[in-house]
């Protein structure tokens, strides 16, 4: 995923996970043991989700060298910059031949009224992931991110998240990593606050004070 980070803590999750703390044991020993996450947003609209596809499955420093590339060919991330632009000219900038297709038909679906990004603020999460997930190449996981960091919603959980997984069964003290389902049954007590949880979880796969 891109998202832009800072060493800052996000002060916004106190509340929340302050709130988690108080009604689950574990969280409260982890968040006494780790603090709060640093600050992480994405951009919302074409451009971060266009940058969320470019940056999977690379690593972080790929993903910026790639973003950049892509920033300097294009000079703006719009869905007519990407339609116009040649193929060779994004796979130069980093961007594999799968991840261009996506971009374009993402791109189409924008310039063609089928997707209607700066609406997607106003409506329920369902239906955010509904209208993500009919384009070509978007899952539930990325719909998800998206909701999340780019249109900073509350109560989201990316379950289908390996990192998320590793860092609930440390959390939890469990034999196995939960998978997809069994996670979702574990963060349905951490309602109304999924987003925040998910946030600690991903801070706590990376904080090597955490206690196992």
């Amino acid at each position: 995923m891109s998202t832009s980070r800072s060493n800052r803590a996000d002060e916004r999750l106190r509340p929340a996970l302050e709130a988690l703390a108080a009604a689950d044991i574990d969280m409260a020993r982890a968040y006494e043991s780790c603090g709060l996450p640093p600050a992480r947003r994405a951009e919302p609209g074409f451009p971060g989700l266009f940058r969320m596809i470019a940056a999977q499955q690379v690593s972080a420093g790929a993903a910026r060298a790639i973003l950049a590339r892509v920033d300097e060919a294009l000079g703006e991330v719009t869905p007519a910059a990407v339609a116009e632009a040649g193929e060779d000219e994004l796979r130069a900038a980093g961007l594999s031949r799968q991840k261009i297709v996506y971009a374009k038909s993402m791109a189409e679906a924008a310039l063609a009224g089928r997707i209607d990004f700066e609406g997607l603020d106003g409506l329920p999460d369902r239906q955010v992931i509904e209208q993500l997930t009919q384009l070509k190449g978007i899952g539930r996981w990325t719909a998800e991110i998206y909701l999340l960091f780019a249109l900073d919603r509350p109560d989201v959980f990316p379950a289908g998240d390996l990192a998320l997984q590793v860092a609930a069964q440390r959390l939890k003290g469990l034999r196995k990593r939960p998978n997809e389902k069994y996670l979702r049954r574990i963060a349905a007590k951490w309602r109304p606050y999924r987003g925040p949880a998910a946030r600690f979880l991903w801070h706590i796969y990376r904080h090597p004070g955490m206690p196992d």
